[in-house]
């Protein structure tokens, strides 16, 4: 990235000091995790006028290389640049719930077909002229905004033909410049966009599929569902179960479950998987709903954790880290990953743990 070389870096939070008062960088972006997206685009809208100010200055200096990139990056911000980005900020940060729910690891399955369906009408209602004039509007202010923070380049003068001096050209003799304009942007950028994000949502989340998400969700003992007729029924016509079996195992089942939780030999279930722990002894009892809870265990299984394993990887195995052994690699990898509670927890309790238990410390670190 070119504002975190060691010469470029110092200048970019400077800039921003100087200017909002406070530092933020600019976020990378990730082929595994598509919620940093959002956030690059946020980071990048905010300090739009810093960072092309930034620009702006190493262009004019003469450091070879450092000065032509800054050179090409400052020809690309320009409107149409501008109006990519705050149309795809909005449409993220409308996404961003979603995407945030589903990579969840208590992820309510009921919950995000709601939110399934709140974001296609979100997007339905966004695709109305009205809403793209404040896009627009948007766009026009940061590149005023933009206008006013940074100083004028020279532009290098065209050079004209020596050849053409005092003819009339009826013709073009080079590239056309479109005119881009407000309405080829809302024909060629913004219904297209909103289209396919329409079209992606309705063939990940067809009825079917908003369907079995529900009926899964009456599975678990956390939802308001569980073990609701209806959503079960449902759940179990999309495997062919048979209902009227399953209907009497439902009735008995709710007898055997609540008579062990009132005796106090088990707990109520936590989650879908401790269910089928306590449905496994009575499994050829209640085989049709032994059957679909196996199912429901399954199915919701992501690779949002799988991928968080991996971009956490890229973090902490740097060229310091090369020799780190398998195990502490490992631990480090789940600190990383578990940030938010590792920074909760009492590193005091730790240390003075650690001293009760190992009487020569000095040694041991």
């Amino acid at each position: 990235m070119f504002t975190s070389s060691s010469y470029v870096h110092p200048k970019w939070l400077s800039l921003q000091r100087e200017m909002y008062g406070r530092t933020r960088e600019l976020q990378r972006l990730s082929d595994t995790r598509w919620s940093c997206r959002f956030l690059a685009l946020r980071n990048i809208m905010d300090t739009l006028p810093a960072l092309k100010r930034l620009l702006q200055e190493i262009a004019q200096e003469r450091h070879g290389e450092r000065t032509v990139e800054a050179r090409g990056l400052l020809a690309q911000i320009d409107l149409e640049f501008v109006v990519h980005l705050v149309t795809l900020r909005k449409l993220f940060g409308e996404t961003k719930l979603l995407s945030d729910m589903l990579q969840s690891q208590t992820v309510d399955l009921s919950s995000a077909v709601d939110l399934v369906n709140a974001l296609v009408l979100t997007l339905k209602d966004h695709r109305q002229e009205s809403f793209f004039d404040e896009l627009w509007d948007e766009a026009l202010n940061i590149c005023e905004q933009c206008d006013s923070a940074t100083r004028s380049v020279a532009k290098r003068q065209k050079m004209l033909s020596s050849r053409l001096s005092g003819y009339c050209t009826l013709s073009t003799v080079g590239q056309r410049e479109v005119e881009r304009d407000k309405d080829m942007f809302l024909t060629s950028f913004f219904y297209p966009v909103i289209d396919s994000m329409l079209n992606e949502l309705n063939r990940r989340f067809s009825n079917t599929n908003c369907e079995l998400m529900r009926s899964i969700q009456s599975l678990s003992p956390q939802s308001d569902t569980f073990l609701k007729e209806s959503n079960v029924f449902s759940f179990g016509r999309l495997y062919n179960a048979d209902i009227d079996d399953l209907g009497h195992e439902l009735h008995q089942f709710k007898r055997v479950l609540d008579r062990k939780i009132q005796s106090g030999e088990v707990k109520k279930p936590c989650s879908t998987v401790e269910l089928v722990c306590f449905i496994e002894p009575y499994r050829e009892v209640f085989f049709e709903l032994f059957r679909l809870c196996k199912i429901a265990v399954t199915l919701p299984v992501s690779s949002a954790s799988c991928e968080r394993s991996f971009s956490t990887l890229k973090l902490i195995k740097t060229f310091l880290r090369s020799t780190t052994s398998d195990e502490r690699l490992s631990d480090l990898g789940v600190l990383s990953r578990e940030s938010r509670r590792a920074k909760a927890l009492d590193l005091d309790v730790f240390v003075d743990r650690f001293a009760r238990q190992h009487n020569r410390r000095i040694l041991l670190l």
